[in-house]
């Protein structure tokens, strides 16, 4: 069910206990008008501006109130929020569901690009979980076990000897014995989930959308198929979005009637972005040999895993633009080199490029190479060292 209306009027409607899971992505306290385009130009906004934080806490506190009176005893909720107030928050949430219920801080943690001013780069978001009760729905998700675990210890069963110093645990025959079963790591309280790509097919345009990825592991742990859960500012409909697909049922509350229509039309027709990252994770986007990378780590070089014409490019500018750095692959000639390096550094308006080559260095007299372009052989002494001087020269 979808309303247009102030979440505190349906709120106050609802009976005791009838809802298993809230979620909520409710304004930040941020001081800012909310306002972002679709691909097709339509705008969308809300403000989050307040007279005062007194007012921003009154406002939330009301109406986390009657959400605390709705919830079933077994059910949860989760809290979005940001620094700007999650502190306050924090405190409201303890004073309406109790110190004792309080579950987690789930940090949603994601890199993004950001003109920021002074200061650490935000890239985290904070989910507050509070049950009801004690007896709360929880289902443990598992994750796969961290590159540097050692399984041979995880899938052998451990004891304390006399003194309390653990070890492997052996049988009557002086065997290791095995562990039981392992299921991976129970999820911790940090979610590394990427934020929605400016480009997939997802992304609505609606200002702070949030990624399904997301909404779907909230409603996961804490709901079983069937239950409701309720979004009291649904926004661009994410979570109900998300319920829908896992067989969730759902009630949508936004007082913007544009919301209500973008949730409308997302809920006839569902579509999910599937993340590569979480899927595959991170070592496919890894493109450079070991090798490779030992070159590479001559300069001082942002290391380029998916460019077909650039490995890395120069911290340093040089005639206020970017230096592309480009090594010969083994099966590909000389020239091919060249002109992949030539051609990609025109297209991100290089000043130089330069190519680290295998072939020997009388070799490369023979060759036509751009003006701007610095070749050098990949063993090379003091690499970085020499190319600036020879920036330096070609520039002048």
């Amino acid at each position: 069910m979808l309303y247009q209306e102030d979440c505190l009027t349906v709120l106050k409607k609802m009976p005791d206990a009838a809802i298993d899971m809230v979620y909520l992505d409710p304004p930040f306290y941020s001081q800012k008008k909310q306002v972002l385009r679709d691909a097709s130009g339509k705008k969308y906004e809300f403000p989050d501006i307040w007279q005062t934080r007194r007012d921003y806490l009154e406002y939330m506190g009301v109406r986390l109130e009657q959400m605390q009176r709705i919830l079933k005893p077994t059910g949860s909720i989760f809290l979005h929020c940001d620094s700007s107030a999650s502190h306050y928050l924090r405190i409201l949430l303890d004073s309406l569901f109790g110190e004792k219920n309080f579950r987690s801080e789930i940090i949603w943690s994601y890199k993004r690009w950001s003109n920021s001013s002074r200061g650490l780069l935000p890239a985290h978001q904070t989910i507050l979980f509070y049950s009801k009760t004690n007896q709360f729905k929880f289902h443990t998700i598992y994750t796969d076990y961290s590159p540097t675990t050692n399984l041979d210890q995880i899938l052998q069963e451990r004891e304390r000897n006399e003194i309390g110093k653990a070890g492997y645990k052996h049988d009557q025959q002086g065997n290791i014995v095995v562990s039981k079963e392992k299921r991976g790591v129970p999820l911790s309280d940090i979610w590394e989930i990427p934020f929605l790509n400016p480009k997939a097919k997802e992304r609505t345009g609606y200002p702070t959308q949030k990624p399904i990825e997301l909404l779907e592991r909230i409603i996961k742990i804490s709901t079983d198929k069937g239950d409701c859960i309720l979004d009291p500012f649904c926004g661009s409909g994410t979570a109900l979005v998300a319920a829908k697909l896992l067989e969730r049922d759902y009630i949508g509350v936004d007082t913007n009637p544009e919301a209500v229509l973008l949730c409308q039309q997302r809920l006839e027709t569902l579509y999910k972005t599937t993340s590569n990252l979480l899927k595959v994770g991170v070592e496919p986007y890894k493109t450079k040999s070991e090798e490779e990378l030992s070159i590479l780590r001559q300069f001082s070089c942002h290391i380029v895993q998916r460019n077909k014409g650039i490995d890395a490019f120069m911290k340093q500018y040089y005639l206020n633009a970017p230096v592309a750095i480009r090594i010969q692959r083994k099966n590909e000639s000389f020239m091919d080199a060249v002109q992949m390096l030539h051609t990609a550094g025109v297209k991100k308006k290089c000043s130089f490029t330069i190519l680290i080559t295998y072939e020997p260095q009388w070799e490369l007299n023979y060759h036509l190479i751009p003006s701007n372009m610095i070749v050098i052989t990949q063993y090379e002494a003091q690499a970085e060292y020499i190319i600036q001087n020879r920036i330096l020269k070609k520039a002048l």
